[in-house]
C-alpha cells in the first residue's frame, strides 16, 4: 500500500483552517529576542492602523521595538470603526457582526498577551446566525453546540440526517486536529512534520483545497436547499461555495460553532482603540492623517517611507494597505522582482459591500429577537453571487443585523440601530469613480439612494414591517465609499478572493520578496475578517523575530 503524501501546495492550503487555532511559539520568541541586540536598532515603521497594522505594532512595541505606526484617517481601525450621525444620538458599527473570539481559541490568545482582552467585553450573541427563507419561517443557529447544529440541520432534512451528522462530526475533528497542529508547530515548519501530517492530521488532509461544494459533495451533501443553509455564511467569506476553498470556509465555521459568536462591546472601535492603548503605553507612535506616498528601498532592502512630506528611516516596514498598492503605487518599480508583481496580478480582488445604517425612533427588539439575520432570495448561493457582481439589488439576498440584540442598551432608551447589508462587486460603480474623485456625485448619489431605497423596501417586506415609517436617521456606503476611507482597490473588505487558485502556496507569504517589508492585512496570509487579520498581524510578528534574531 503506498503512504500518502502531501504536497507543499496541499499542505499550506489546509493551513487556513489551522489558523483558527494559532498559537505563537514564546520559547523561540524570546529566544530571537535575546539574540538580535539593542532593540533600538529595529526601528519600524506601520502603513496603517486597520487590524492587522494594531496588532503587529501592539506585539512589537510590547517588545520594545522602536515602532511608529502612519495612518491616513484619523482614528485607528480601518474597517473595525464605529460613526456618529444626529450629534451622537446613534452609533454605528462601520463592519463587524460577529467574531469568534472566545476562550482559549487563537483571538482570546493573543488579545490576553498584548493586554487587550480584559479590556474589551465581547458578548455572546444570542443566537450564531439566523435565516430567513422566502415563505417567512426562521432558522436559527444555536451558539456553542455542534450537536444542535446536526440536530436542527437534520430536522429540515431528515433524508440527509445521517450525511449532516458526518460532515458536523468532520469539522469538529478538523477543529481539533487544527488546535494541535498550532500547539505542536506553530510555524508549521520542519520535513519531519510534513511526513508526518498526514497521519496525524488525517481529516485536515482529506480536506486538501477543494472547493467547499467538493467537501459536501464528498459527504453526499449535494441537495442546493441543504447546502444553501450550511454556507449561509458565505458572505464572510466572499466567495459562494463553487468557489470559496473550504479551508477558509470549515475552519472559521466549526471555530464560531464551538466558541461562539460574540460582538465587541460597545463596538468594535473599542477594540481598535484598545490595540492603539497598547502601542503607545509601549514607547510606540501612532500618526494620524498621514498618508504612506512611498517606501524607500536600497539594494534590495527598506529603508524608510514617506508620509505627508515627512521621511521615517525605517530598518522594517509593515504594510497593513492593500497589497496591490504597496507593490504597484509605494514601491518603485525596480524594487520587486518581476515574476511576482506577475504573480500578484494574477489574483482577483475580491468583493465589496453596501451597507445601509438606519437609526430607528423606537425600539424593535420586542417584536424581533435575532440579532444577525441572513434573508435568503430562495435563489441559491451561486445566482446571490452573479447579482452581487451585477448589482442585482432588487433580487439577491442580503442580510439584516439588529444590533440591539447584541446587548442590553446598544442605542440609546427608545430607539434601534439596524444596518441592512449586501456584498456588491465594483463594476455597477465603477462608471462613477472619475466624477466622485473630482468630487462631482449628482448621478453617484442617485444610484446610492435607489440601492438604499430598494434594501429598505425590501427589509420593510420581508423582515420589518413599517419600516421606513420608523426611520430618524439614514446613512450608507457603497464601495467608492469604501475605495476611499480604507484606500483598497475597488472598495475590497476581504482582499484577495479566497479561492482555490489563492490558496497559501499561491498566496503571498506575509514575508515578501523586499528584505524588511512584510504584511499584516487581509491580503496577505491567512486571510480576511477579525480573526484573520489578528492571526495574521502574530504571524507577521513571529517573522519578524525570527528575522531579527533567528
Amino acid at each position: 500500500m503506498s503512504s500518502p503524501r502531501m504536497s507543499r501546495r496541499t499542505f499550506l492550503a489546509i493551513s487556513a483552517s489551522a489558523a483558527a487555532s494559532f498559537a505563537l511559539d514564546w520559547n523561540s520568541i524570546n529566544a530571537f529576542a535575546a539574540t538580535m541586540g539593542p532593540k533600538k536598532d529595529y526601528p519600524t515603521a506601520v502603513i496603517g492602523a486597520g487590524l492587522g497594522g494594531l496588532t503587529c505594532a501592539a506585539f512589537l512595541a510590547r517588545q520594545g521595538v522602536p515602532v511608529t505606526v502612519l495612518e491616513m484617517h484619523n482614528i485607528p481601525g480601518g474597517y473595525a470603526t464605529s460613526f456618529e450621525r444626529e450629534a451622537g444620538a446613534f452609533d454605528f458599527e462601520v463592519s463587524l457582526h460577529a467574531t469568534a473570539a472566545g476562550e482559549n481559541n487563537a483571538e482570546e490568545r493573543i488579545l490576553r498577551y498584548l493586554g487587550v482582552w480584559d479590556k474589551v467585553e465581547f458578548s455572546l450573541l444570542p443566537e450564531q446566525y439566523s435565516i430567513l427563507l422566502p415563505d417567512g419561517s426562521f432558522v436559527r443557529v444555536p451558539q456553542k453546540d455542534p450537536a444542535g447544529y446536526a440536530r436542527l440541520l437534520s430536522g429540515l432534512f431528515p433524508a440527509h440526517s445521517a450525511k449532516i451528522v458526518k460532515f458536523v462530526e468532520f469539522m469538529q475533528k478538523v477543529s481539533e486536529e487544527g488546535k494541535r497542529v498550532m500547539m505542536k508547530n506553530p510555524t508549521l515548519e520542519g520535513a519531519s512534520f510534513y511526513a508526518s501530517f498526514p497521519f496525524e492530521y488525517p481529516n485536515m488532509f482529506k480536506m486538501g483545497y477543494r472547493t467547499l461544494s467538493e467537501v459536501l459533495g464528498g459527504f453526499g451533501i449535494t441537495d442546493p436547499d441543504l447546502v444553501g443553509i450550511i454556507a449561509a455564511t458565505w458572505p464572510y467569506y466572499g466567495l459562494p461555495p463553487s468557489r470559496l476553498s473550504a479551508n477558509y470556509f470549515v475552519g472559521p465555521a466549526a471555530d464560531y460553532m464551538t466558541s461562539g459568536a460574540h460582538y465587541v462591546k460597545r463596538r468594535s472601535q473599542d477594540l481598535s482603540n484598545a490595540l492603539a492603548d497598547v502601542i503607545t503605553a509601549h514607547g510606540g507612535e501612532i500618526v494620524y492623517g498621514a498618508e504612506v506616498e512611498r517606501i524607500h528601498t536600497e539594494k534590495g532592502a527598506v529603508k524608510g517611507v514617506t508620509a505627508a512630506g515627512q521621511f521615517y528611516p525605517a530598518r522594517a516596514v509593515v504594510s497593513n494597505a492593500s497589497a496591490p498598492a504597496t507593490f504597484f503605487r509605494l514601491l518603485p518599480p525596480e524594487a520587486t522582482p518581476k515574476s511576482y508583481r506577475k504573480k500578484l496580478s494574477s489574483y482577483r480582488v475580491g468583493l465589496s459591500s453596501f451597507i445601509v445604517w438606519l437609526g430607528l425612533d423606537r425600539d424593535i427588539t420586542e417584536t424581533i429577537k435575532d440579532y444577525e439575520i441572513f434573508i435568503s432570495s430562495g435563489n441559491g448561493p451561486e445566482s446571490d453571487y452573479n447579482d452581487f457582481l451585477s448589482g442585482n439589488v432588487e433580487r439577491c439576498g442580503f442580510l439584516a443585523a439588529i444590533y440591539d440584540n447584541a446587548y442590553k442598551g446598544y442605542s440609546k432608551p427608545g430607539k434601534s440601530t439596524v444596518s441592512i447589508v449586501i456584498l456588491s462587486g465594483y463594476e455597477p460603480w465603477k462608471r462613477f469613480e472619475a466624477d466622485y474623485d473630482e468630487g462631482r456625485k449628482t448621478e453617484y448619489l442617485k444610484e446610492k439612494k435607489r440601492w438604499t431605497d430598494t434594501l429598505i423596501k425590501r427589509t420593510e417586506e420581508r423582515l420589518i414591517p413599517g419600516l421606513r415609517s420608523m426611520i430618524a436617521v439614514s446613512d450608507s456606503a457603497t464601495p467608492l465609499t469604501n475605495r476611499r476611507y480604507t484606500g483598497n482597490p475597488q472598495g475590497a473588505i476581504y482582499g484577495f478572493d479566497h479561492g482555490t487558485d489563492n490558496d497559501f502556496i499561491n498566496r503571498i507569504d506575509n514575508r515578501t520578496p523586499v528584505k524588511g517589508l512584510y504584511l499584516a492585512s487581509a491580503w496577505g496570509n491567512p486571510g480576511a475578517g477579525y480573526g484573520g487579520t489578528i492571526i495574521g498581524a502574530s504571524m507577521t510578528f513571529h517573522k519578524m523575530m525570527k528575522d531579527w534574531g533567528g
